[in-house]
């Protein structure tokens, strides 16, 4: 199904969005599969637009008046794939607007027509047609278009992105170049990931939407890799890259834990505790996130509706399903099964 939204300078936007934290709740619990097109004519109506389906936002125009913008916005799997078309702006995410509650979410950006700019942590991307970017939502940004333009921005939770925050935060507004690497093979899925948000059947588009956050996290690491090769500590960032594909390929394992995961890595124990502090992290607790990214995947996957929800947290890893009940409500504030009716439905149907 398609909603479109019309929203112009003589019609008061606040009859449509109650908000930005309001809009963004709206969308993500939206039913799975569902089209919001939104067509905006001036920038004030923009931004509350932007603000509404992102985070709050500042826009400016050169021709405010002539402004037009259109957002094409689908859910799939807890993601939210825009494709984003406007007229010349600037958006900016202030230190001030930053103070309300945390998104937690990471936006991935392919530029599509026109250029783009990215800024972020002291640094700037100039984005081209396939070229990607990354940047925190929860951290002041700026994005210049200084003509008409179109992006495909992917907003997602940050632990989907299966990167460790440190990682990511060293990428952020950093040009992956779309005809260079191997973002010159994950930028044309994404162009048609995008150009099909209508067309993707229900079932099959949380998976391709899945594979390809997948995808861009492989482009992400290589690019580290790339760039650390000759660096002092690139072994250790090769070996955290190492560990961290061990543990996503063995998370079906209950006996999967730091003496495993060292001896497999001919390294003591002690050495893999410090290269996860390194990262803020901890190793039980970086396999506990993981294992929870699957099953969650896995609950919102139709295919798996006639899977157990026992099942599934086995495949996982959870071999005691009071462990992982409470394991999941307290991460997501909800039991697994209300998620799963809540994304796909208890009738195997994604709810309308």
């Amino acid at each position: 199904m398609i909603k479109s939204v019309l929203f112009t300078t003589s019609r008061p936007f606040g009859t449509v969005s109650r908000g930005g934290t309001a809009m963004l709740n709206r969308i993500l619990e939206s039913a799975a599969g569902d089209v919001d097109t939104i067509d905006v004519v001036g920038v004030n109506d923009w931004r509350r637009a932007v603000s509404g389906v992102f985070v709050p936002l500042q826009v400016r125009s050169e021709n405010p008046d002539l402004f037009r913008g259109r957002i094409r916005s689908r859910i799939l799997g807890g993601i939210n794939i825009s494709e984003v078309s406007a007229s010349e702006q600037v958006a900016q995410r202030t230190a001030p607007l930053t103070g309300e509650k945390a998104t937690l979410r990471y936006m991935l950006c392919l530029q599509l027509e026109g250029t783009g700019i990215v800024m972020q942590d002291n640094r700037e991307a100039v984005l081209k047609p396939g070229d990607i970017s990354v940047y925190d939502m929860d951290r002041p940004y700026s994005l210049v278009f200084e003509d008409r333009f179109s992006c495909l921005a992917v907003m997602l939770p940050r632990e989907l992105l299966g990167v460790p925050p440190r990682m990511v935060a060293e990428l952020t507004a950093a040009r992956f170049a779309g005809d260079d690497g191997v973002a010159r093979v994950v930028s044309p899925f994404l162009v048609s990931l995008g150009g099909n948000l209508t067309r993707l059947p229900r079932e099959y588009g949380t998976r391709l939407v899945a594979n390809a956050v997948d995808m861009v996290a492989t482009v992400f690491l290589s690019q580290l890799g790339t760039s650390e090769r000759e660096a002092p500590n690139s072994h250790r960032r090769d070996l955290l890259h190492e560990i961290l594909a061990y543990i996503d390929n063995n998370l079906a394992d209950p006996e999967l834990n730091p003496a495993r995961i060292a001896a497999a890595h001919f390294i003591s124990t002690r050495h893999l505790y410090d290269i996860f502090s390194e990262q803020e992290l901890t190793v039980a607790g970086w396999i506990r996130t993981r294992r929870l990214e699957q099953c969650k995947r896995d609950l919102s996957d139709q295919l798996r509706i006639e899977e157990s929800i026992a099942t599934i947290a086995a495949r996982a890893g959870f071999l005691s399903p009071s462990h992982f009940s409470q394991a999941f409500r307290r991460s997501f504030g909800e039991s697994a099964s209300e998620f799963r009716s809540r994304t796909v439905g208890t009738s195997g149907q994604f709810r309308n």
